[in-house]
């Protein structure tokens, strides 16, 4: 049967990072992949993730199932961690209209979501943000769901073109359908929502009988963890249905061990309920049950002062550390003709930000200067340092 198959194209961000690994100048610059790099350019372990290793390891007695829901501790320390607010932790009658569900990874979250919208509402378009995160797509559009598309990024101002995205959603989003939201560094642009705008576009949402599924991939890599997850707690306390798809991918640095949340705030208690059935049901049929390693070392720091402690300073580092950076290409890019674009770059948040460049643009500085970036002029903040940020704004700026 294999014999019928067709070849697929590679994945645009795996054939990059190829071709930048077969790159032989000592000099190349991998703006590509969405990892977060220290200065070195290495993707290191946290502290505080090596800390919960070793007690981990010290102190686990079984590797039996945890459950096709997943680790509990992991999921309870999630919520209150990204809705909490300054209180950080939340009302017992939020929590208690909250069905959840460890995932794998952010991707594995958005997928389990894309079921549950799939089982309650079949006829229901998720609406995505032009451009949004490459794989939302595919991964939503493989449940069977019908997808469309809402304007957001404008490439001539580099922001957020706020009043055409109400005004097409508006126009076209039916009573029913679920608007997918970048909670917080929307990837790949970095341009975000004000929280001005996340409240008129929570009243938007709930005078329009429409569904906020909230992708909240880069949780405190942006302004702080209280102004990242500003967004997300204005639509709950807006909208009486909430999705939320959430990552400890980046802000834990836990890569490859997928650690990930679906959480669904539901109108009351017994939805509530039946959607912790749902996902359960969806989840064994999946996968079965989740890994526990990476959502146990997760719910340890969480629930440990002293790890937390430490966590919560390594967040800060990489987020000040990426500030910097953009400050420090802002100032490069500030001259003639580049001062759209630096005010962008300083204005943005989290990893990415898109650049105005074309095409034939980004092929170009891969060719000719070994700076490795998306076609789409997507480029990671993280992975440059302050010694070669010089020869990138140069670079830039050159090809413009």
């Amino acid at each position: 049967m294999f014999e019928y198959l067709v070849p697929r194209a590679p994945d645009a961000i795996i054939a990059l990072m190829q071709q930048c690994k077969a790159d032989t100048n000592p000099d190349k610059i991998d703006l590509g992949v969405g990892v977060y790099k220290d200065e070195a350019g290495g993707t290191t372990i946290l502290r505080a993730v090596k800390a919960a290793e070793k007690q981990l390891w010290e102190t686990e007695t079984t590797k039996s199932y945890v459950g096709i829901r997943g680790n509990d501790d992991f999921r309870h320390s999630m919520l209150h961690l990204i809705l909490g607010g300054d209180a950080g932790k939340i009302e017992d009658d939020l929590l208690d209209r909250i069905a959840s569900a460890q995932a794998a990874g952010g991707s594995g979250a958005l997928r389990l979501g894309a079921e549950l919208i799939k089982s309650a509402a079949p006829d229901a378009t998720v609406w995505v943000s032009t451009p949004t995160w490459a794989n939302h797509i595919p991964l939503i559009s493989s449940a069977g769901l019908k997808m469309g598309k809402y304007p957001y990024y404008n490439r001539e101002t580099l922001g957020v073109d706020f009043d055409d995205m109400l005004a097409h959603l508006d126009a076209k989003a039916k009573a029913g359908d679920v608007v997918l939201l970048h909670g917080c560094c929307h990837n790949p642009t970095g341009a975000d929502l004000s929280p001005a705008q996340w409240d008129q576009l929570a009243d938007f949402m709930l005078a329009k009988d429409l569904t906020p599924y909230v992708d909240l991939a880069y949780f405190g890599l942006g302004r702080g963890m209280i102004e990242d997850s500003y967004g997300l707690r204005k639509v709950i306390d807006i909208c009486p249905e909430v999705i939320i798809a959430a990552s400890c991918s980046k802000n834990f640095a836990l890569y490859k061990e997928r650690v990930g949340l679906i959480a669904v705030v539901c109108k009351d208690t017994d939805t509530a309920a039946i959607a912790r059935s749902q996902l359960g049901s969806i989840q064994r049929k999946i996968i079965s049950m989740p890994p526990d390693h990476g959502a146990k070392l997760v719910a340890d720091i969480l629930g440990d002062a002293d790890l937390r402690k430490m966590w919560v300073e390594e967040l800060t580092e990489m987020r000040e550390r990426m500030r910097d950076l953009r400050k420090q290409l802002s100032d490069a890019l500030n001259v003639q003709g580049g001062e759209t674009m630096a005010a962008a770059v300083i204005d943005q948040n989290g990893m990415f930000s898109t650049l105005p460049l074309s095409v034939d643009q980004a092929r170009k500085l891969r060719a000719e200067y070994s700076i490795y970036m998306t076609d789409s002029g997507r480029i990671n903040i993280a992975g440059a340092n302050s010694e070669n940020i010089p020869r990138l704004a140069e670079a830039i700026l050159a090809v413009l």
